[in-house]
């Protein structure tokens, strides 16, 4: 009976212990079931690896393929946080510096016409401080370059120096690429498979260049609600031309001069990868660079250097609110930065392109992680109760499961 009593007073005091982390758990809302239309996959990690997954519809709807985490998607946004990655490597080997003016690898200068005597620097480009504005087309074809770009006035905010204010813009990455090219003299999608992409192991690559044939014959169709076709119907096959053509329609890269257009592969979304392959970029974050980087240079991409005060910059309805070198801080504003709605500080990168959502995030406090894509959702799926979409709360709710 002693030994009764005991076990009991045991499992009394256990299920106490519990009722805080219960009272917790019951105030975290469950987002709504992903759209019918809508096609996913996901997995949860930590430092050693994948520790659960899921996936359901179709990779390709036309060949009735199914969906699995493998499967190689044009990931958005969440490539960014992938050449942090790689300029972080060439800022190690010395051959970059985040806070020189860019103008000196380039070999032209760059300024903000309005603010003549502020030097930009890859530390503002990286944490959207530039000054620089998606008022032009960030698409720049073969033939074109950045330099003839960025001669628009409309390229830059006249209102804001760079270094003062935050405004998220595609533009600041097609100007990173380019000077990742300069110093280097390689083209962009050949260098992040060299600095990058090979050295983490990962099955990916920038608009299927440097992709394996079985990895394209993979590729995630990106489709609208009614089916059709929006992006990488490929049919097994890698496109004849990976970059926007020239004025006259010509494709040939041979005679491309690394350094003078880096928009040519879609260095802020063009990322092919799989949820399994991003799990692997997140356990490393988890690892603090691991092998891979220095945890100084983990530090550098973590840390805020910019948090929204109300009036520095543009929140847009508060889905950024403390962002560092591609990496953004998410709940340092609940609700709308909490796709979670738990209030937990994780660190990641959010995609959003072609009826796509995607997501990377990394919880340092139980060292887990959670990885994510969604198709087929159109330009406006269902909002969620934060700044997030619903399907993107319910894919971020697999992490705390």
């Amino acid at each position: 009976m002693a030994d009764l009593a005991a076990s009991l007073r045991s499992m009394m005091r256990y299920a106490l212990a519990l009722l805080p982390l219960l009272a917790a758990c019951a105030t975290v809302p469950v987002a709504p079931a992903p759209p019918p239309a809508a096609s996913w996959a996901w997995a949860t990690f930590d430092a050693h690896g994948v520790t659960a997954s899921g996936a359901s519809g179709m990779a390709d709807p036309a060949a009735r393929r199914p969906l699995s985490i493998k499967d190689p998607v044009r990931i958005a946004s969440i490539s960014k946080l992938h050449v942090a990655l790689g300029v972080m490597r060439l800022v190690e080997a010395g051959k970059l510096d985040l806070d020189a003016d860019i103008s000196d690898t380039l070999g032209w200068r760059l300024r903000n016409p309005a603010f003549p005597d502020t030097p930009i620097t890859l530390r503002l480009l990286l944490s959207h401080r530039s000054s620089l504005r998606d008022d032009v087309d960030y698409a720049i074809p073969l033939g074109g370059s950045i330099q003839s770009t960025l001669a628009a006035p409309a390229a830059f905010d006249s209102e804001h120096a760079p270094g003062t204010y935050f405004r998220y813009s595609n533009l600041n990455f097609p100007v990173i690429a380019s000077v990742m090219e300069a110093a280097t003299g390689e083209r962009f999608d050949r260098l992040m498979d060299r600095l990058v992409l090979k050295p983490l192991g990962l099955d990916a690559c920038f608009n299927w260049t440097t992709c394996s044939d079985t990895t394209v014959a993979r590729a995630v169709v990106l489709t609208a609600p009614d089916g059709s076709v929006v992006r990488d119907g490929l049919n097994g096959a890698r496109p004849a031309c990976p970059v926007v053509p020239a004025a006259e329609g010509s494709c040939d890269l041979s005679s491309y001069v690394p350094g003078t257009n880096g928009a040519l592969f879609s260095p802020q979304g063009g990322l092919r990868i799989s949820v399994t392959d991003l799990a692997k970029v997140g356990a490393m974050l988890l690892a603090n660079g691991g092998s891979f980087l220095s945890p100084a240079s983990i530090a550098q991409l973590r840390a805020p250097a910019w948090r929204f005060d109300g009036s520095n910059g543009d929140s847009e309805g508060n889905f950024y609110c403390a962002y560092g070198l591609a990496l953004q801080t998410l709940a340092t504003c609940p609700p709308g930065d909490d796709p979670f709605g738990d209030g937990v500080a994780r660190e990641g990168h959010a995609g959003e392109a072609y009826g796509l959502r995607s997501g990377l995030w990394i919880d340092r406090r139980t060292g887990t992680g959670v990885a994510y894509f969604a198709t087929g959702l159109g330009d406006d799926p269902p909002k969620g109760r934060s700044a997030y979409r619903a399907i993107e709360e319910w894919l971020a709710a697999k992490a705390r499961r």
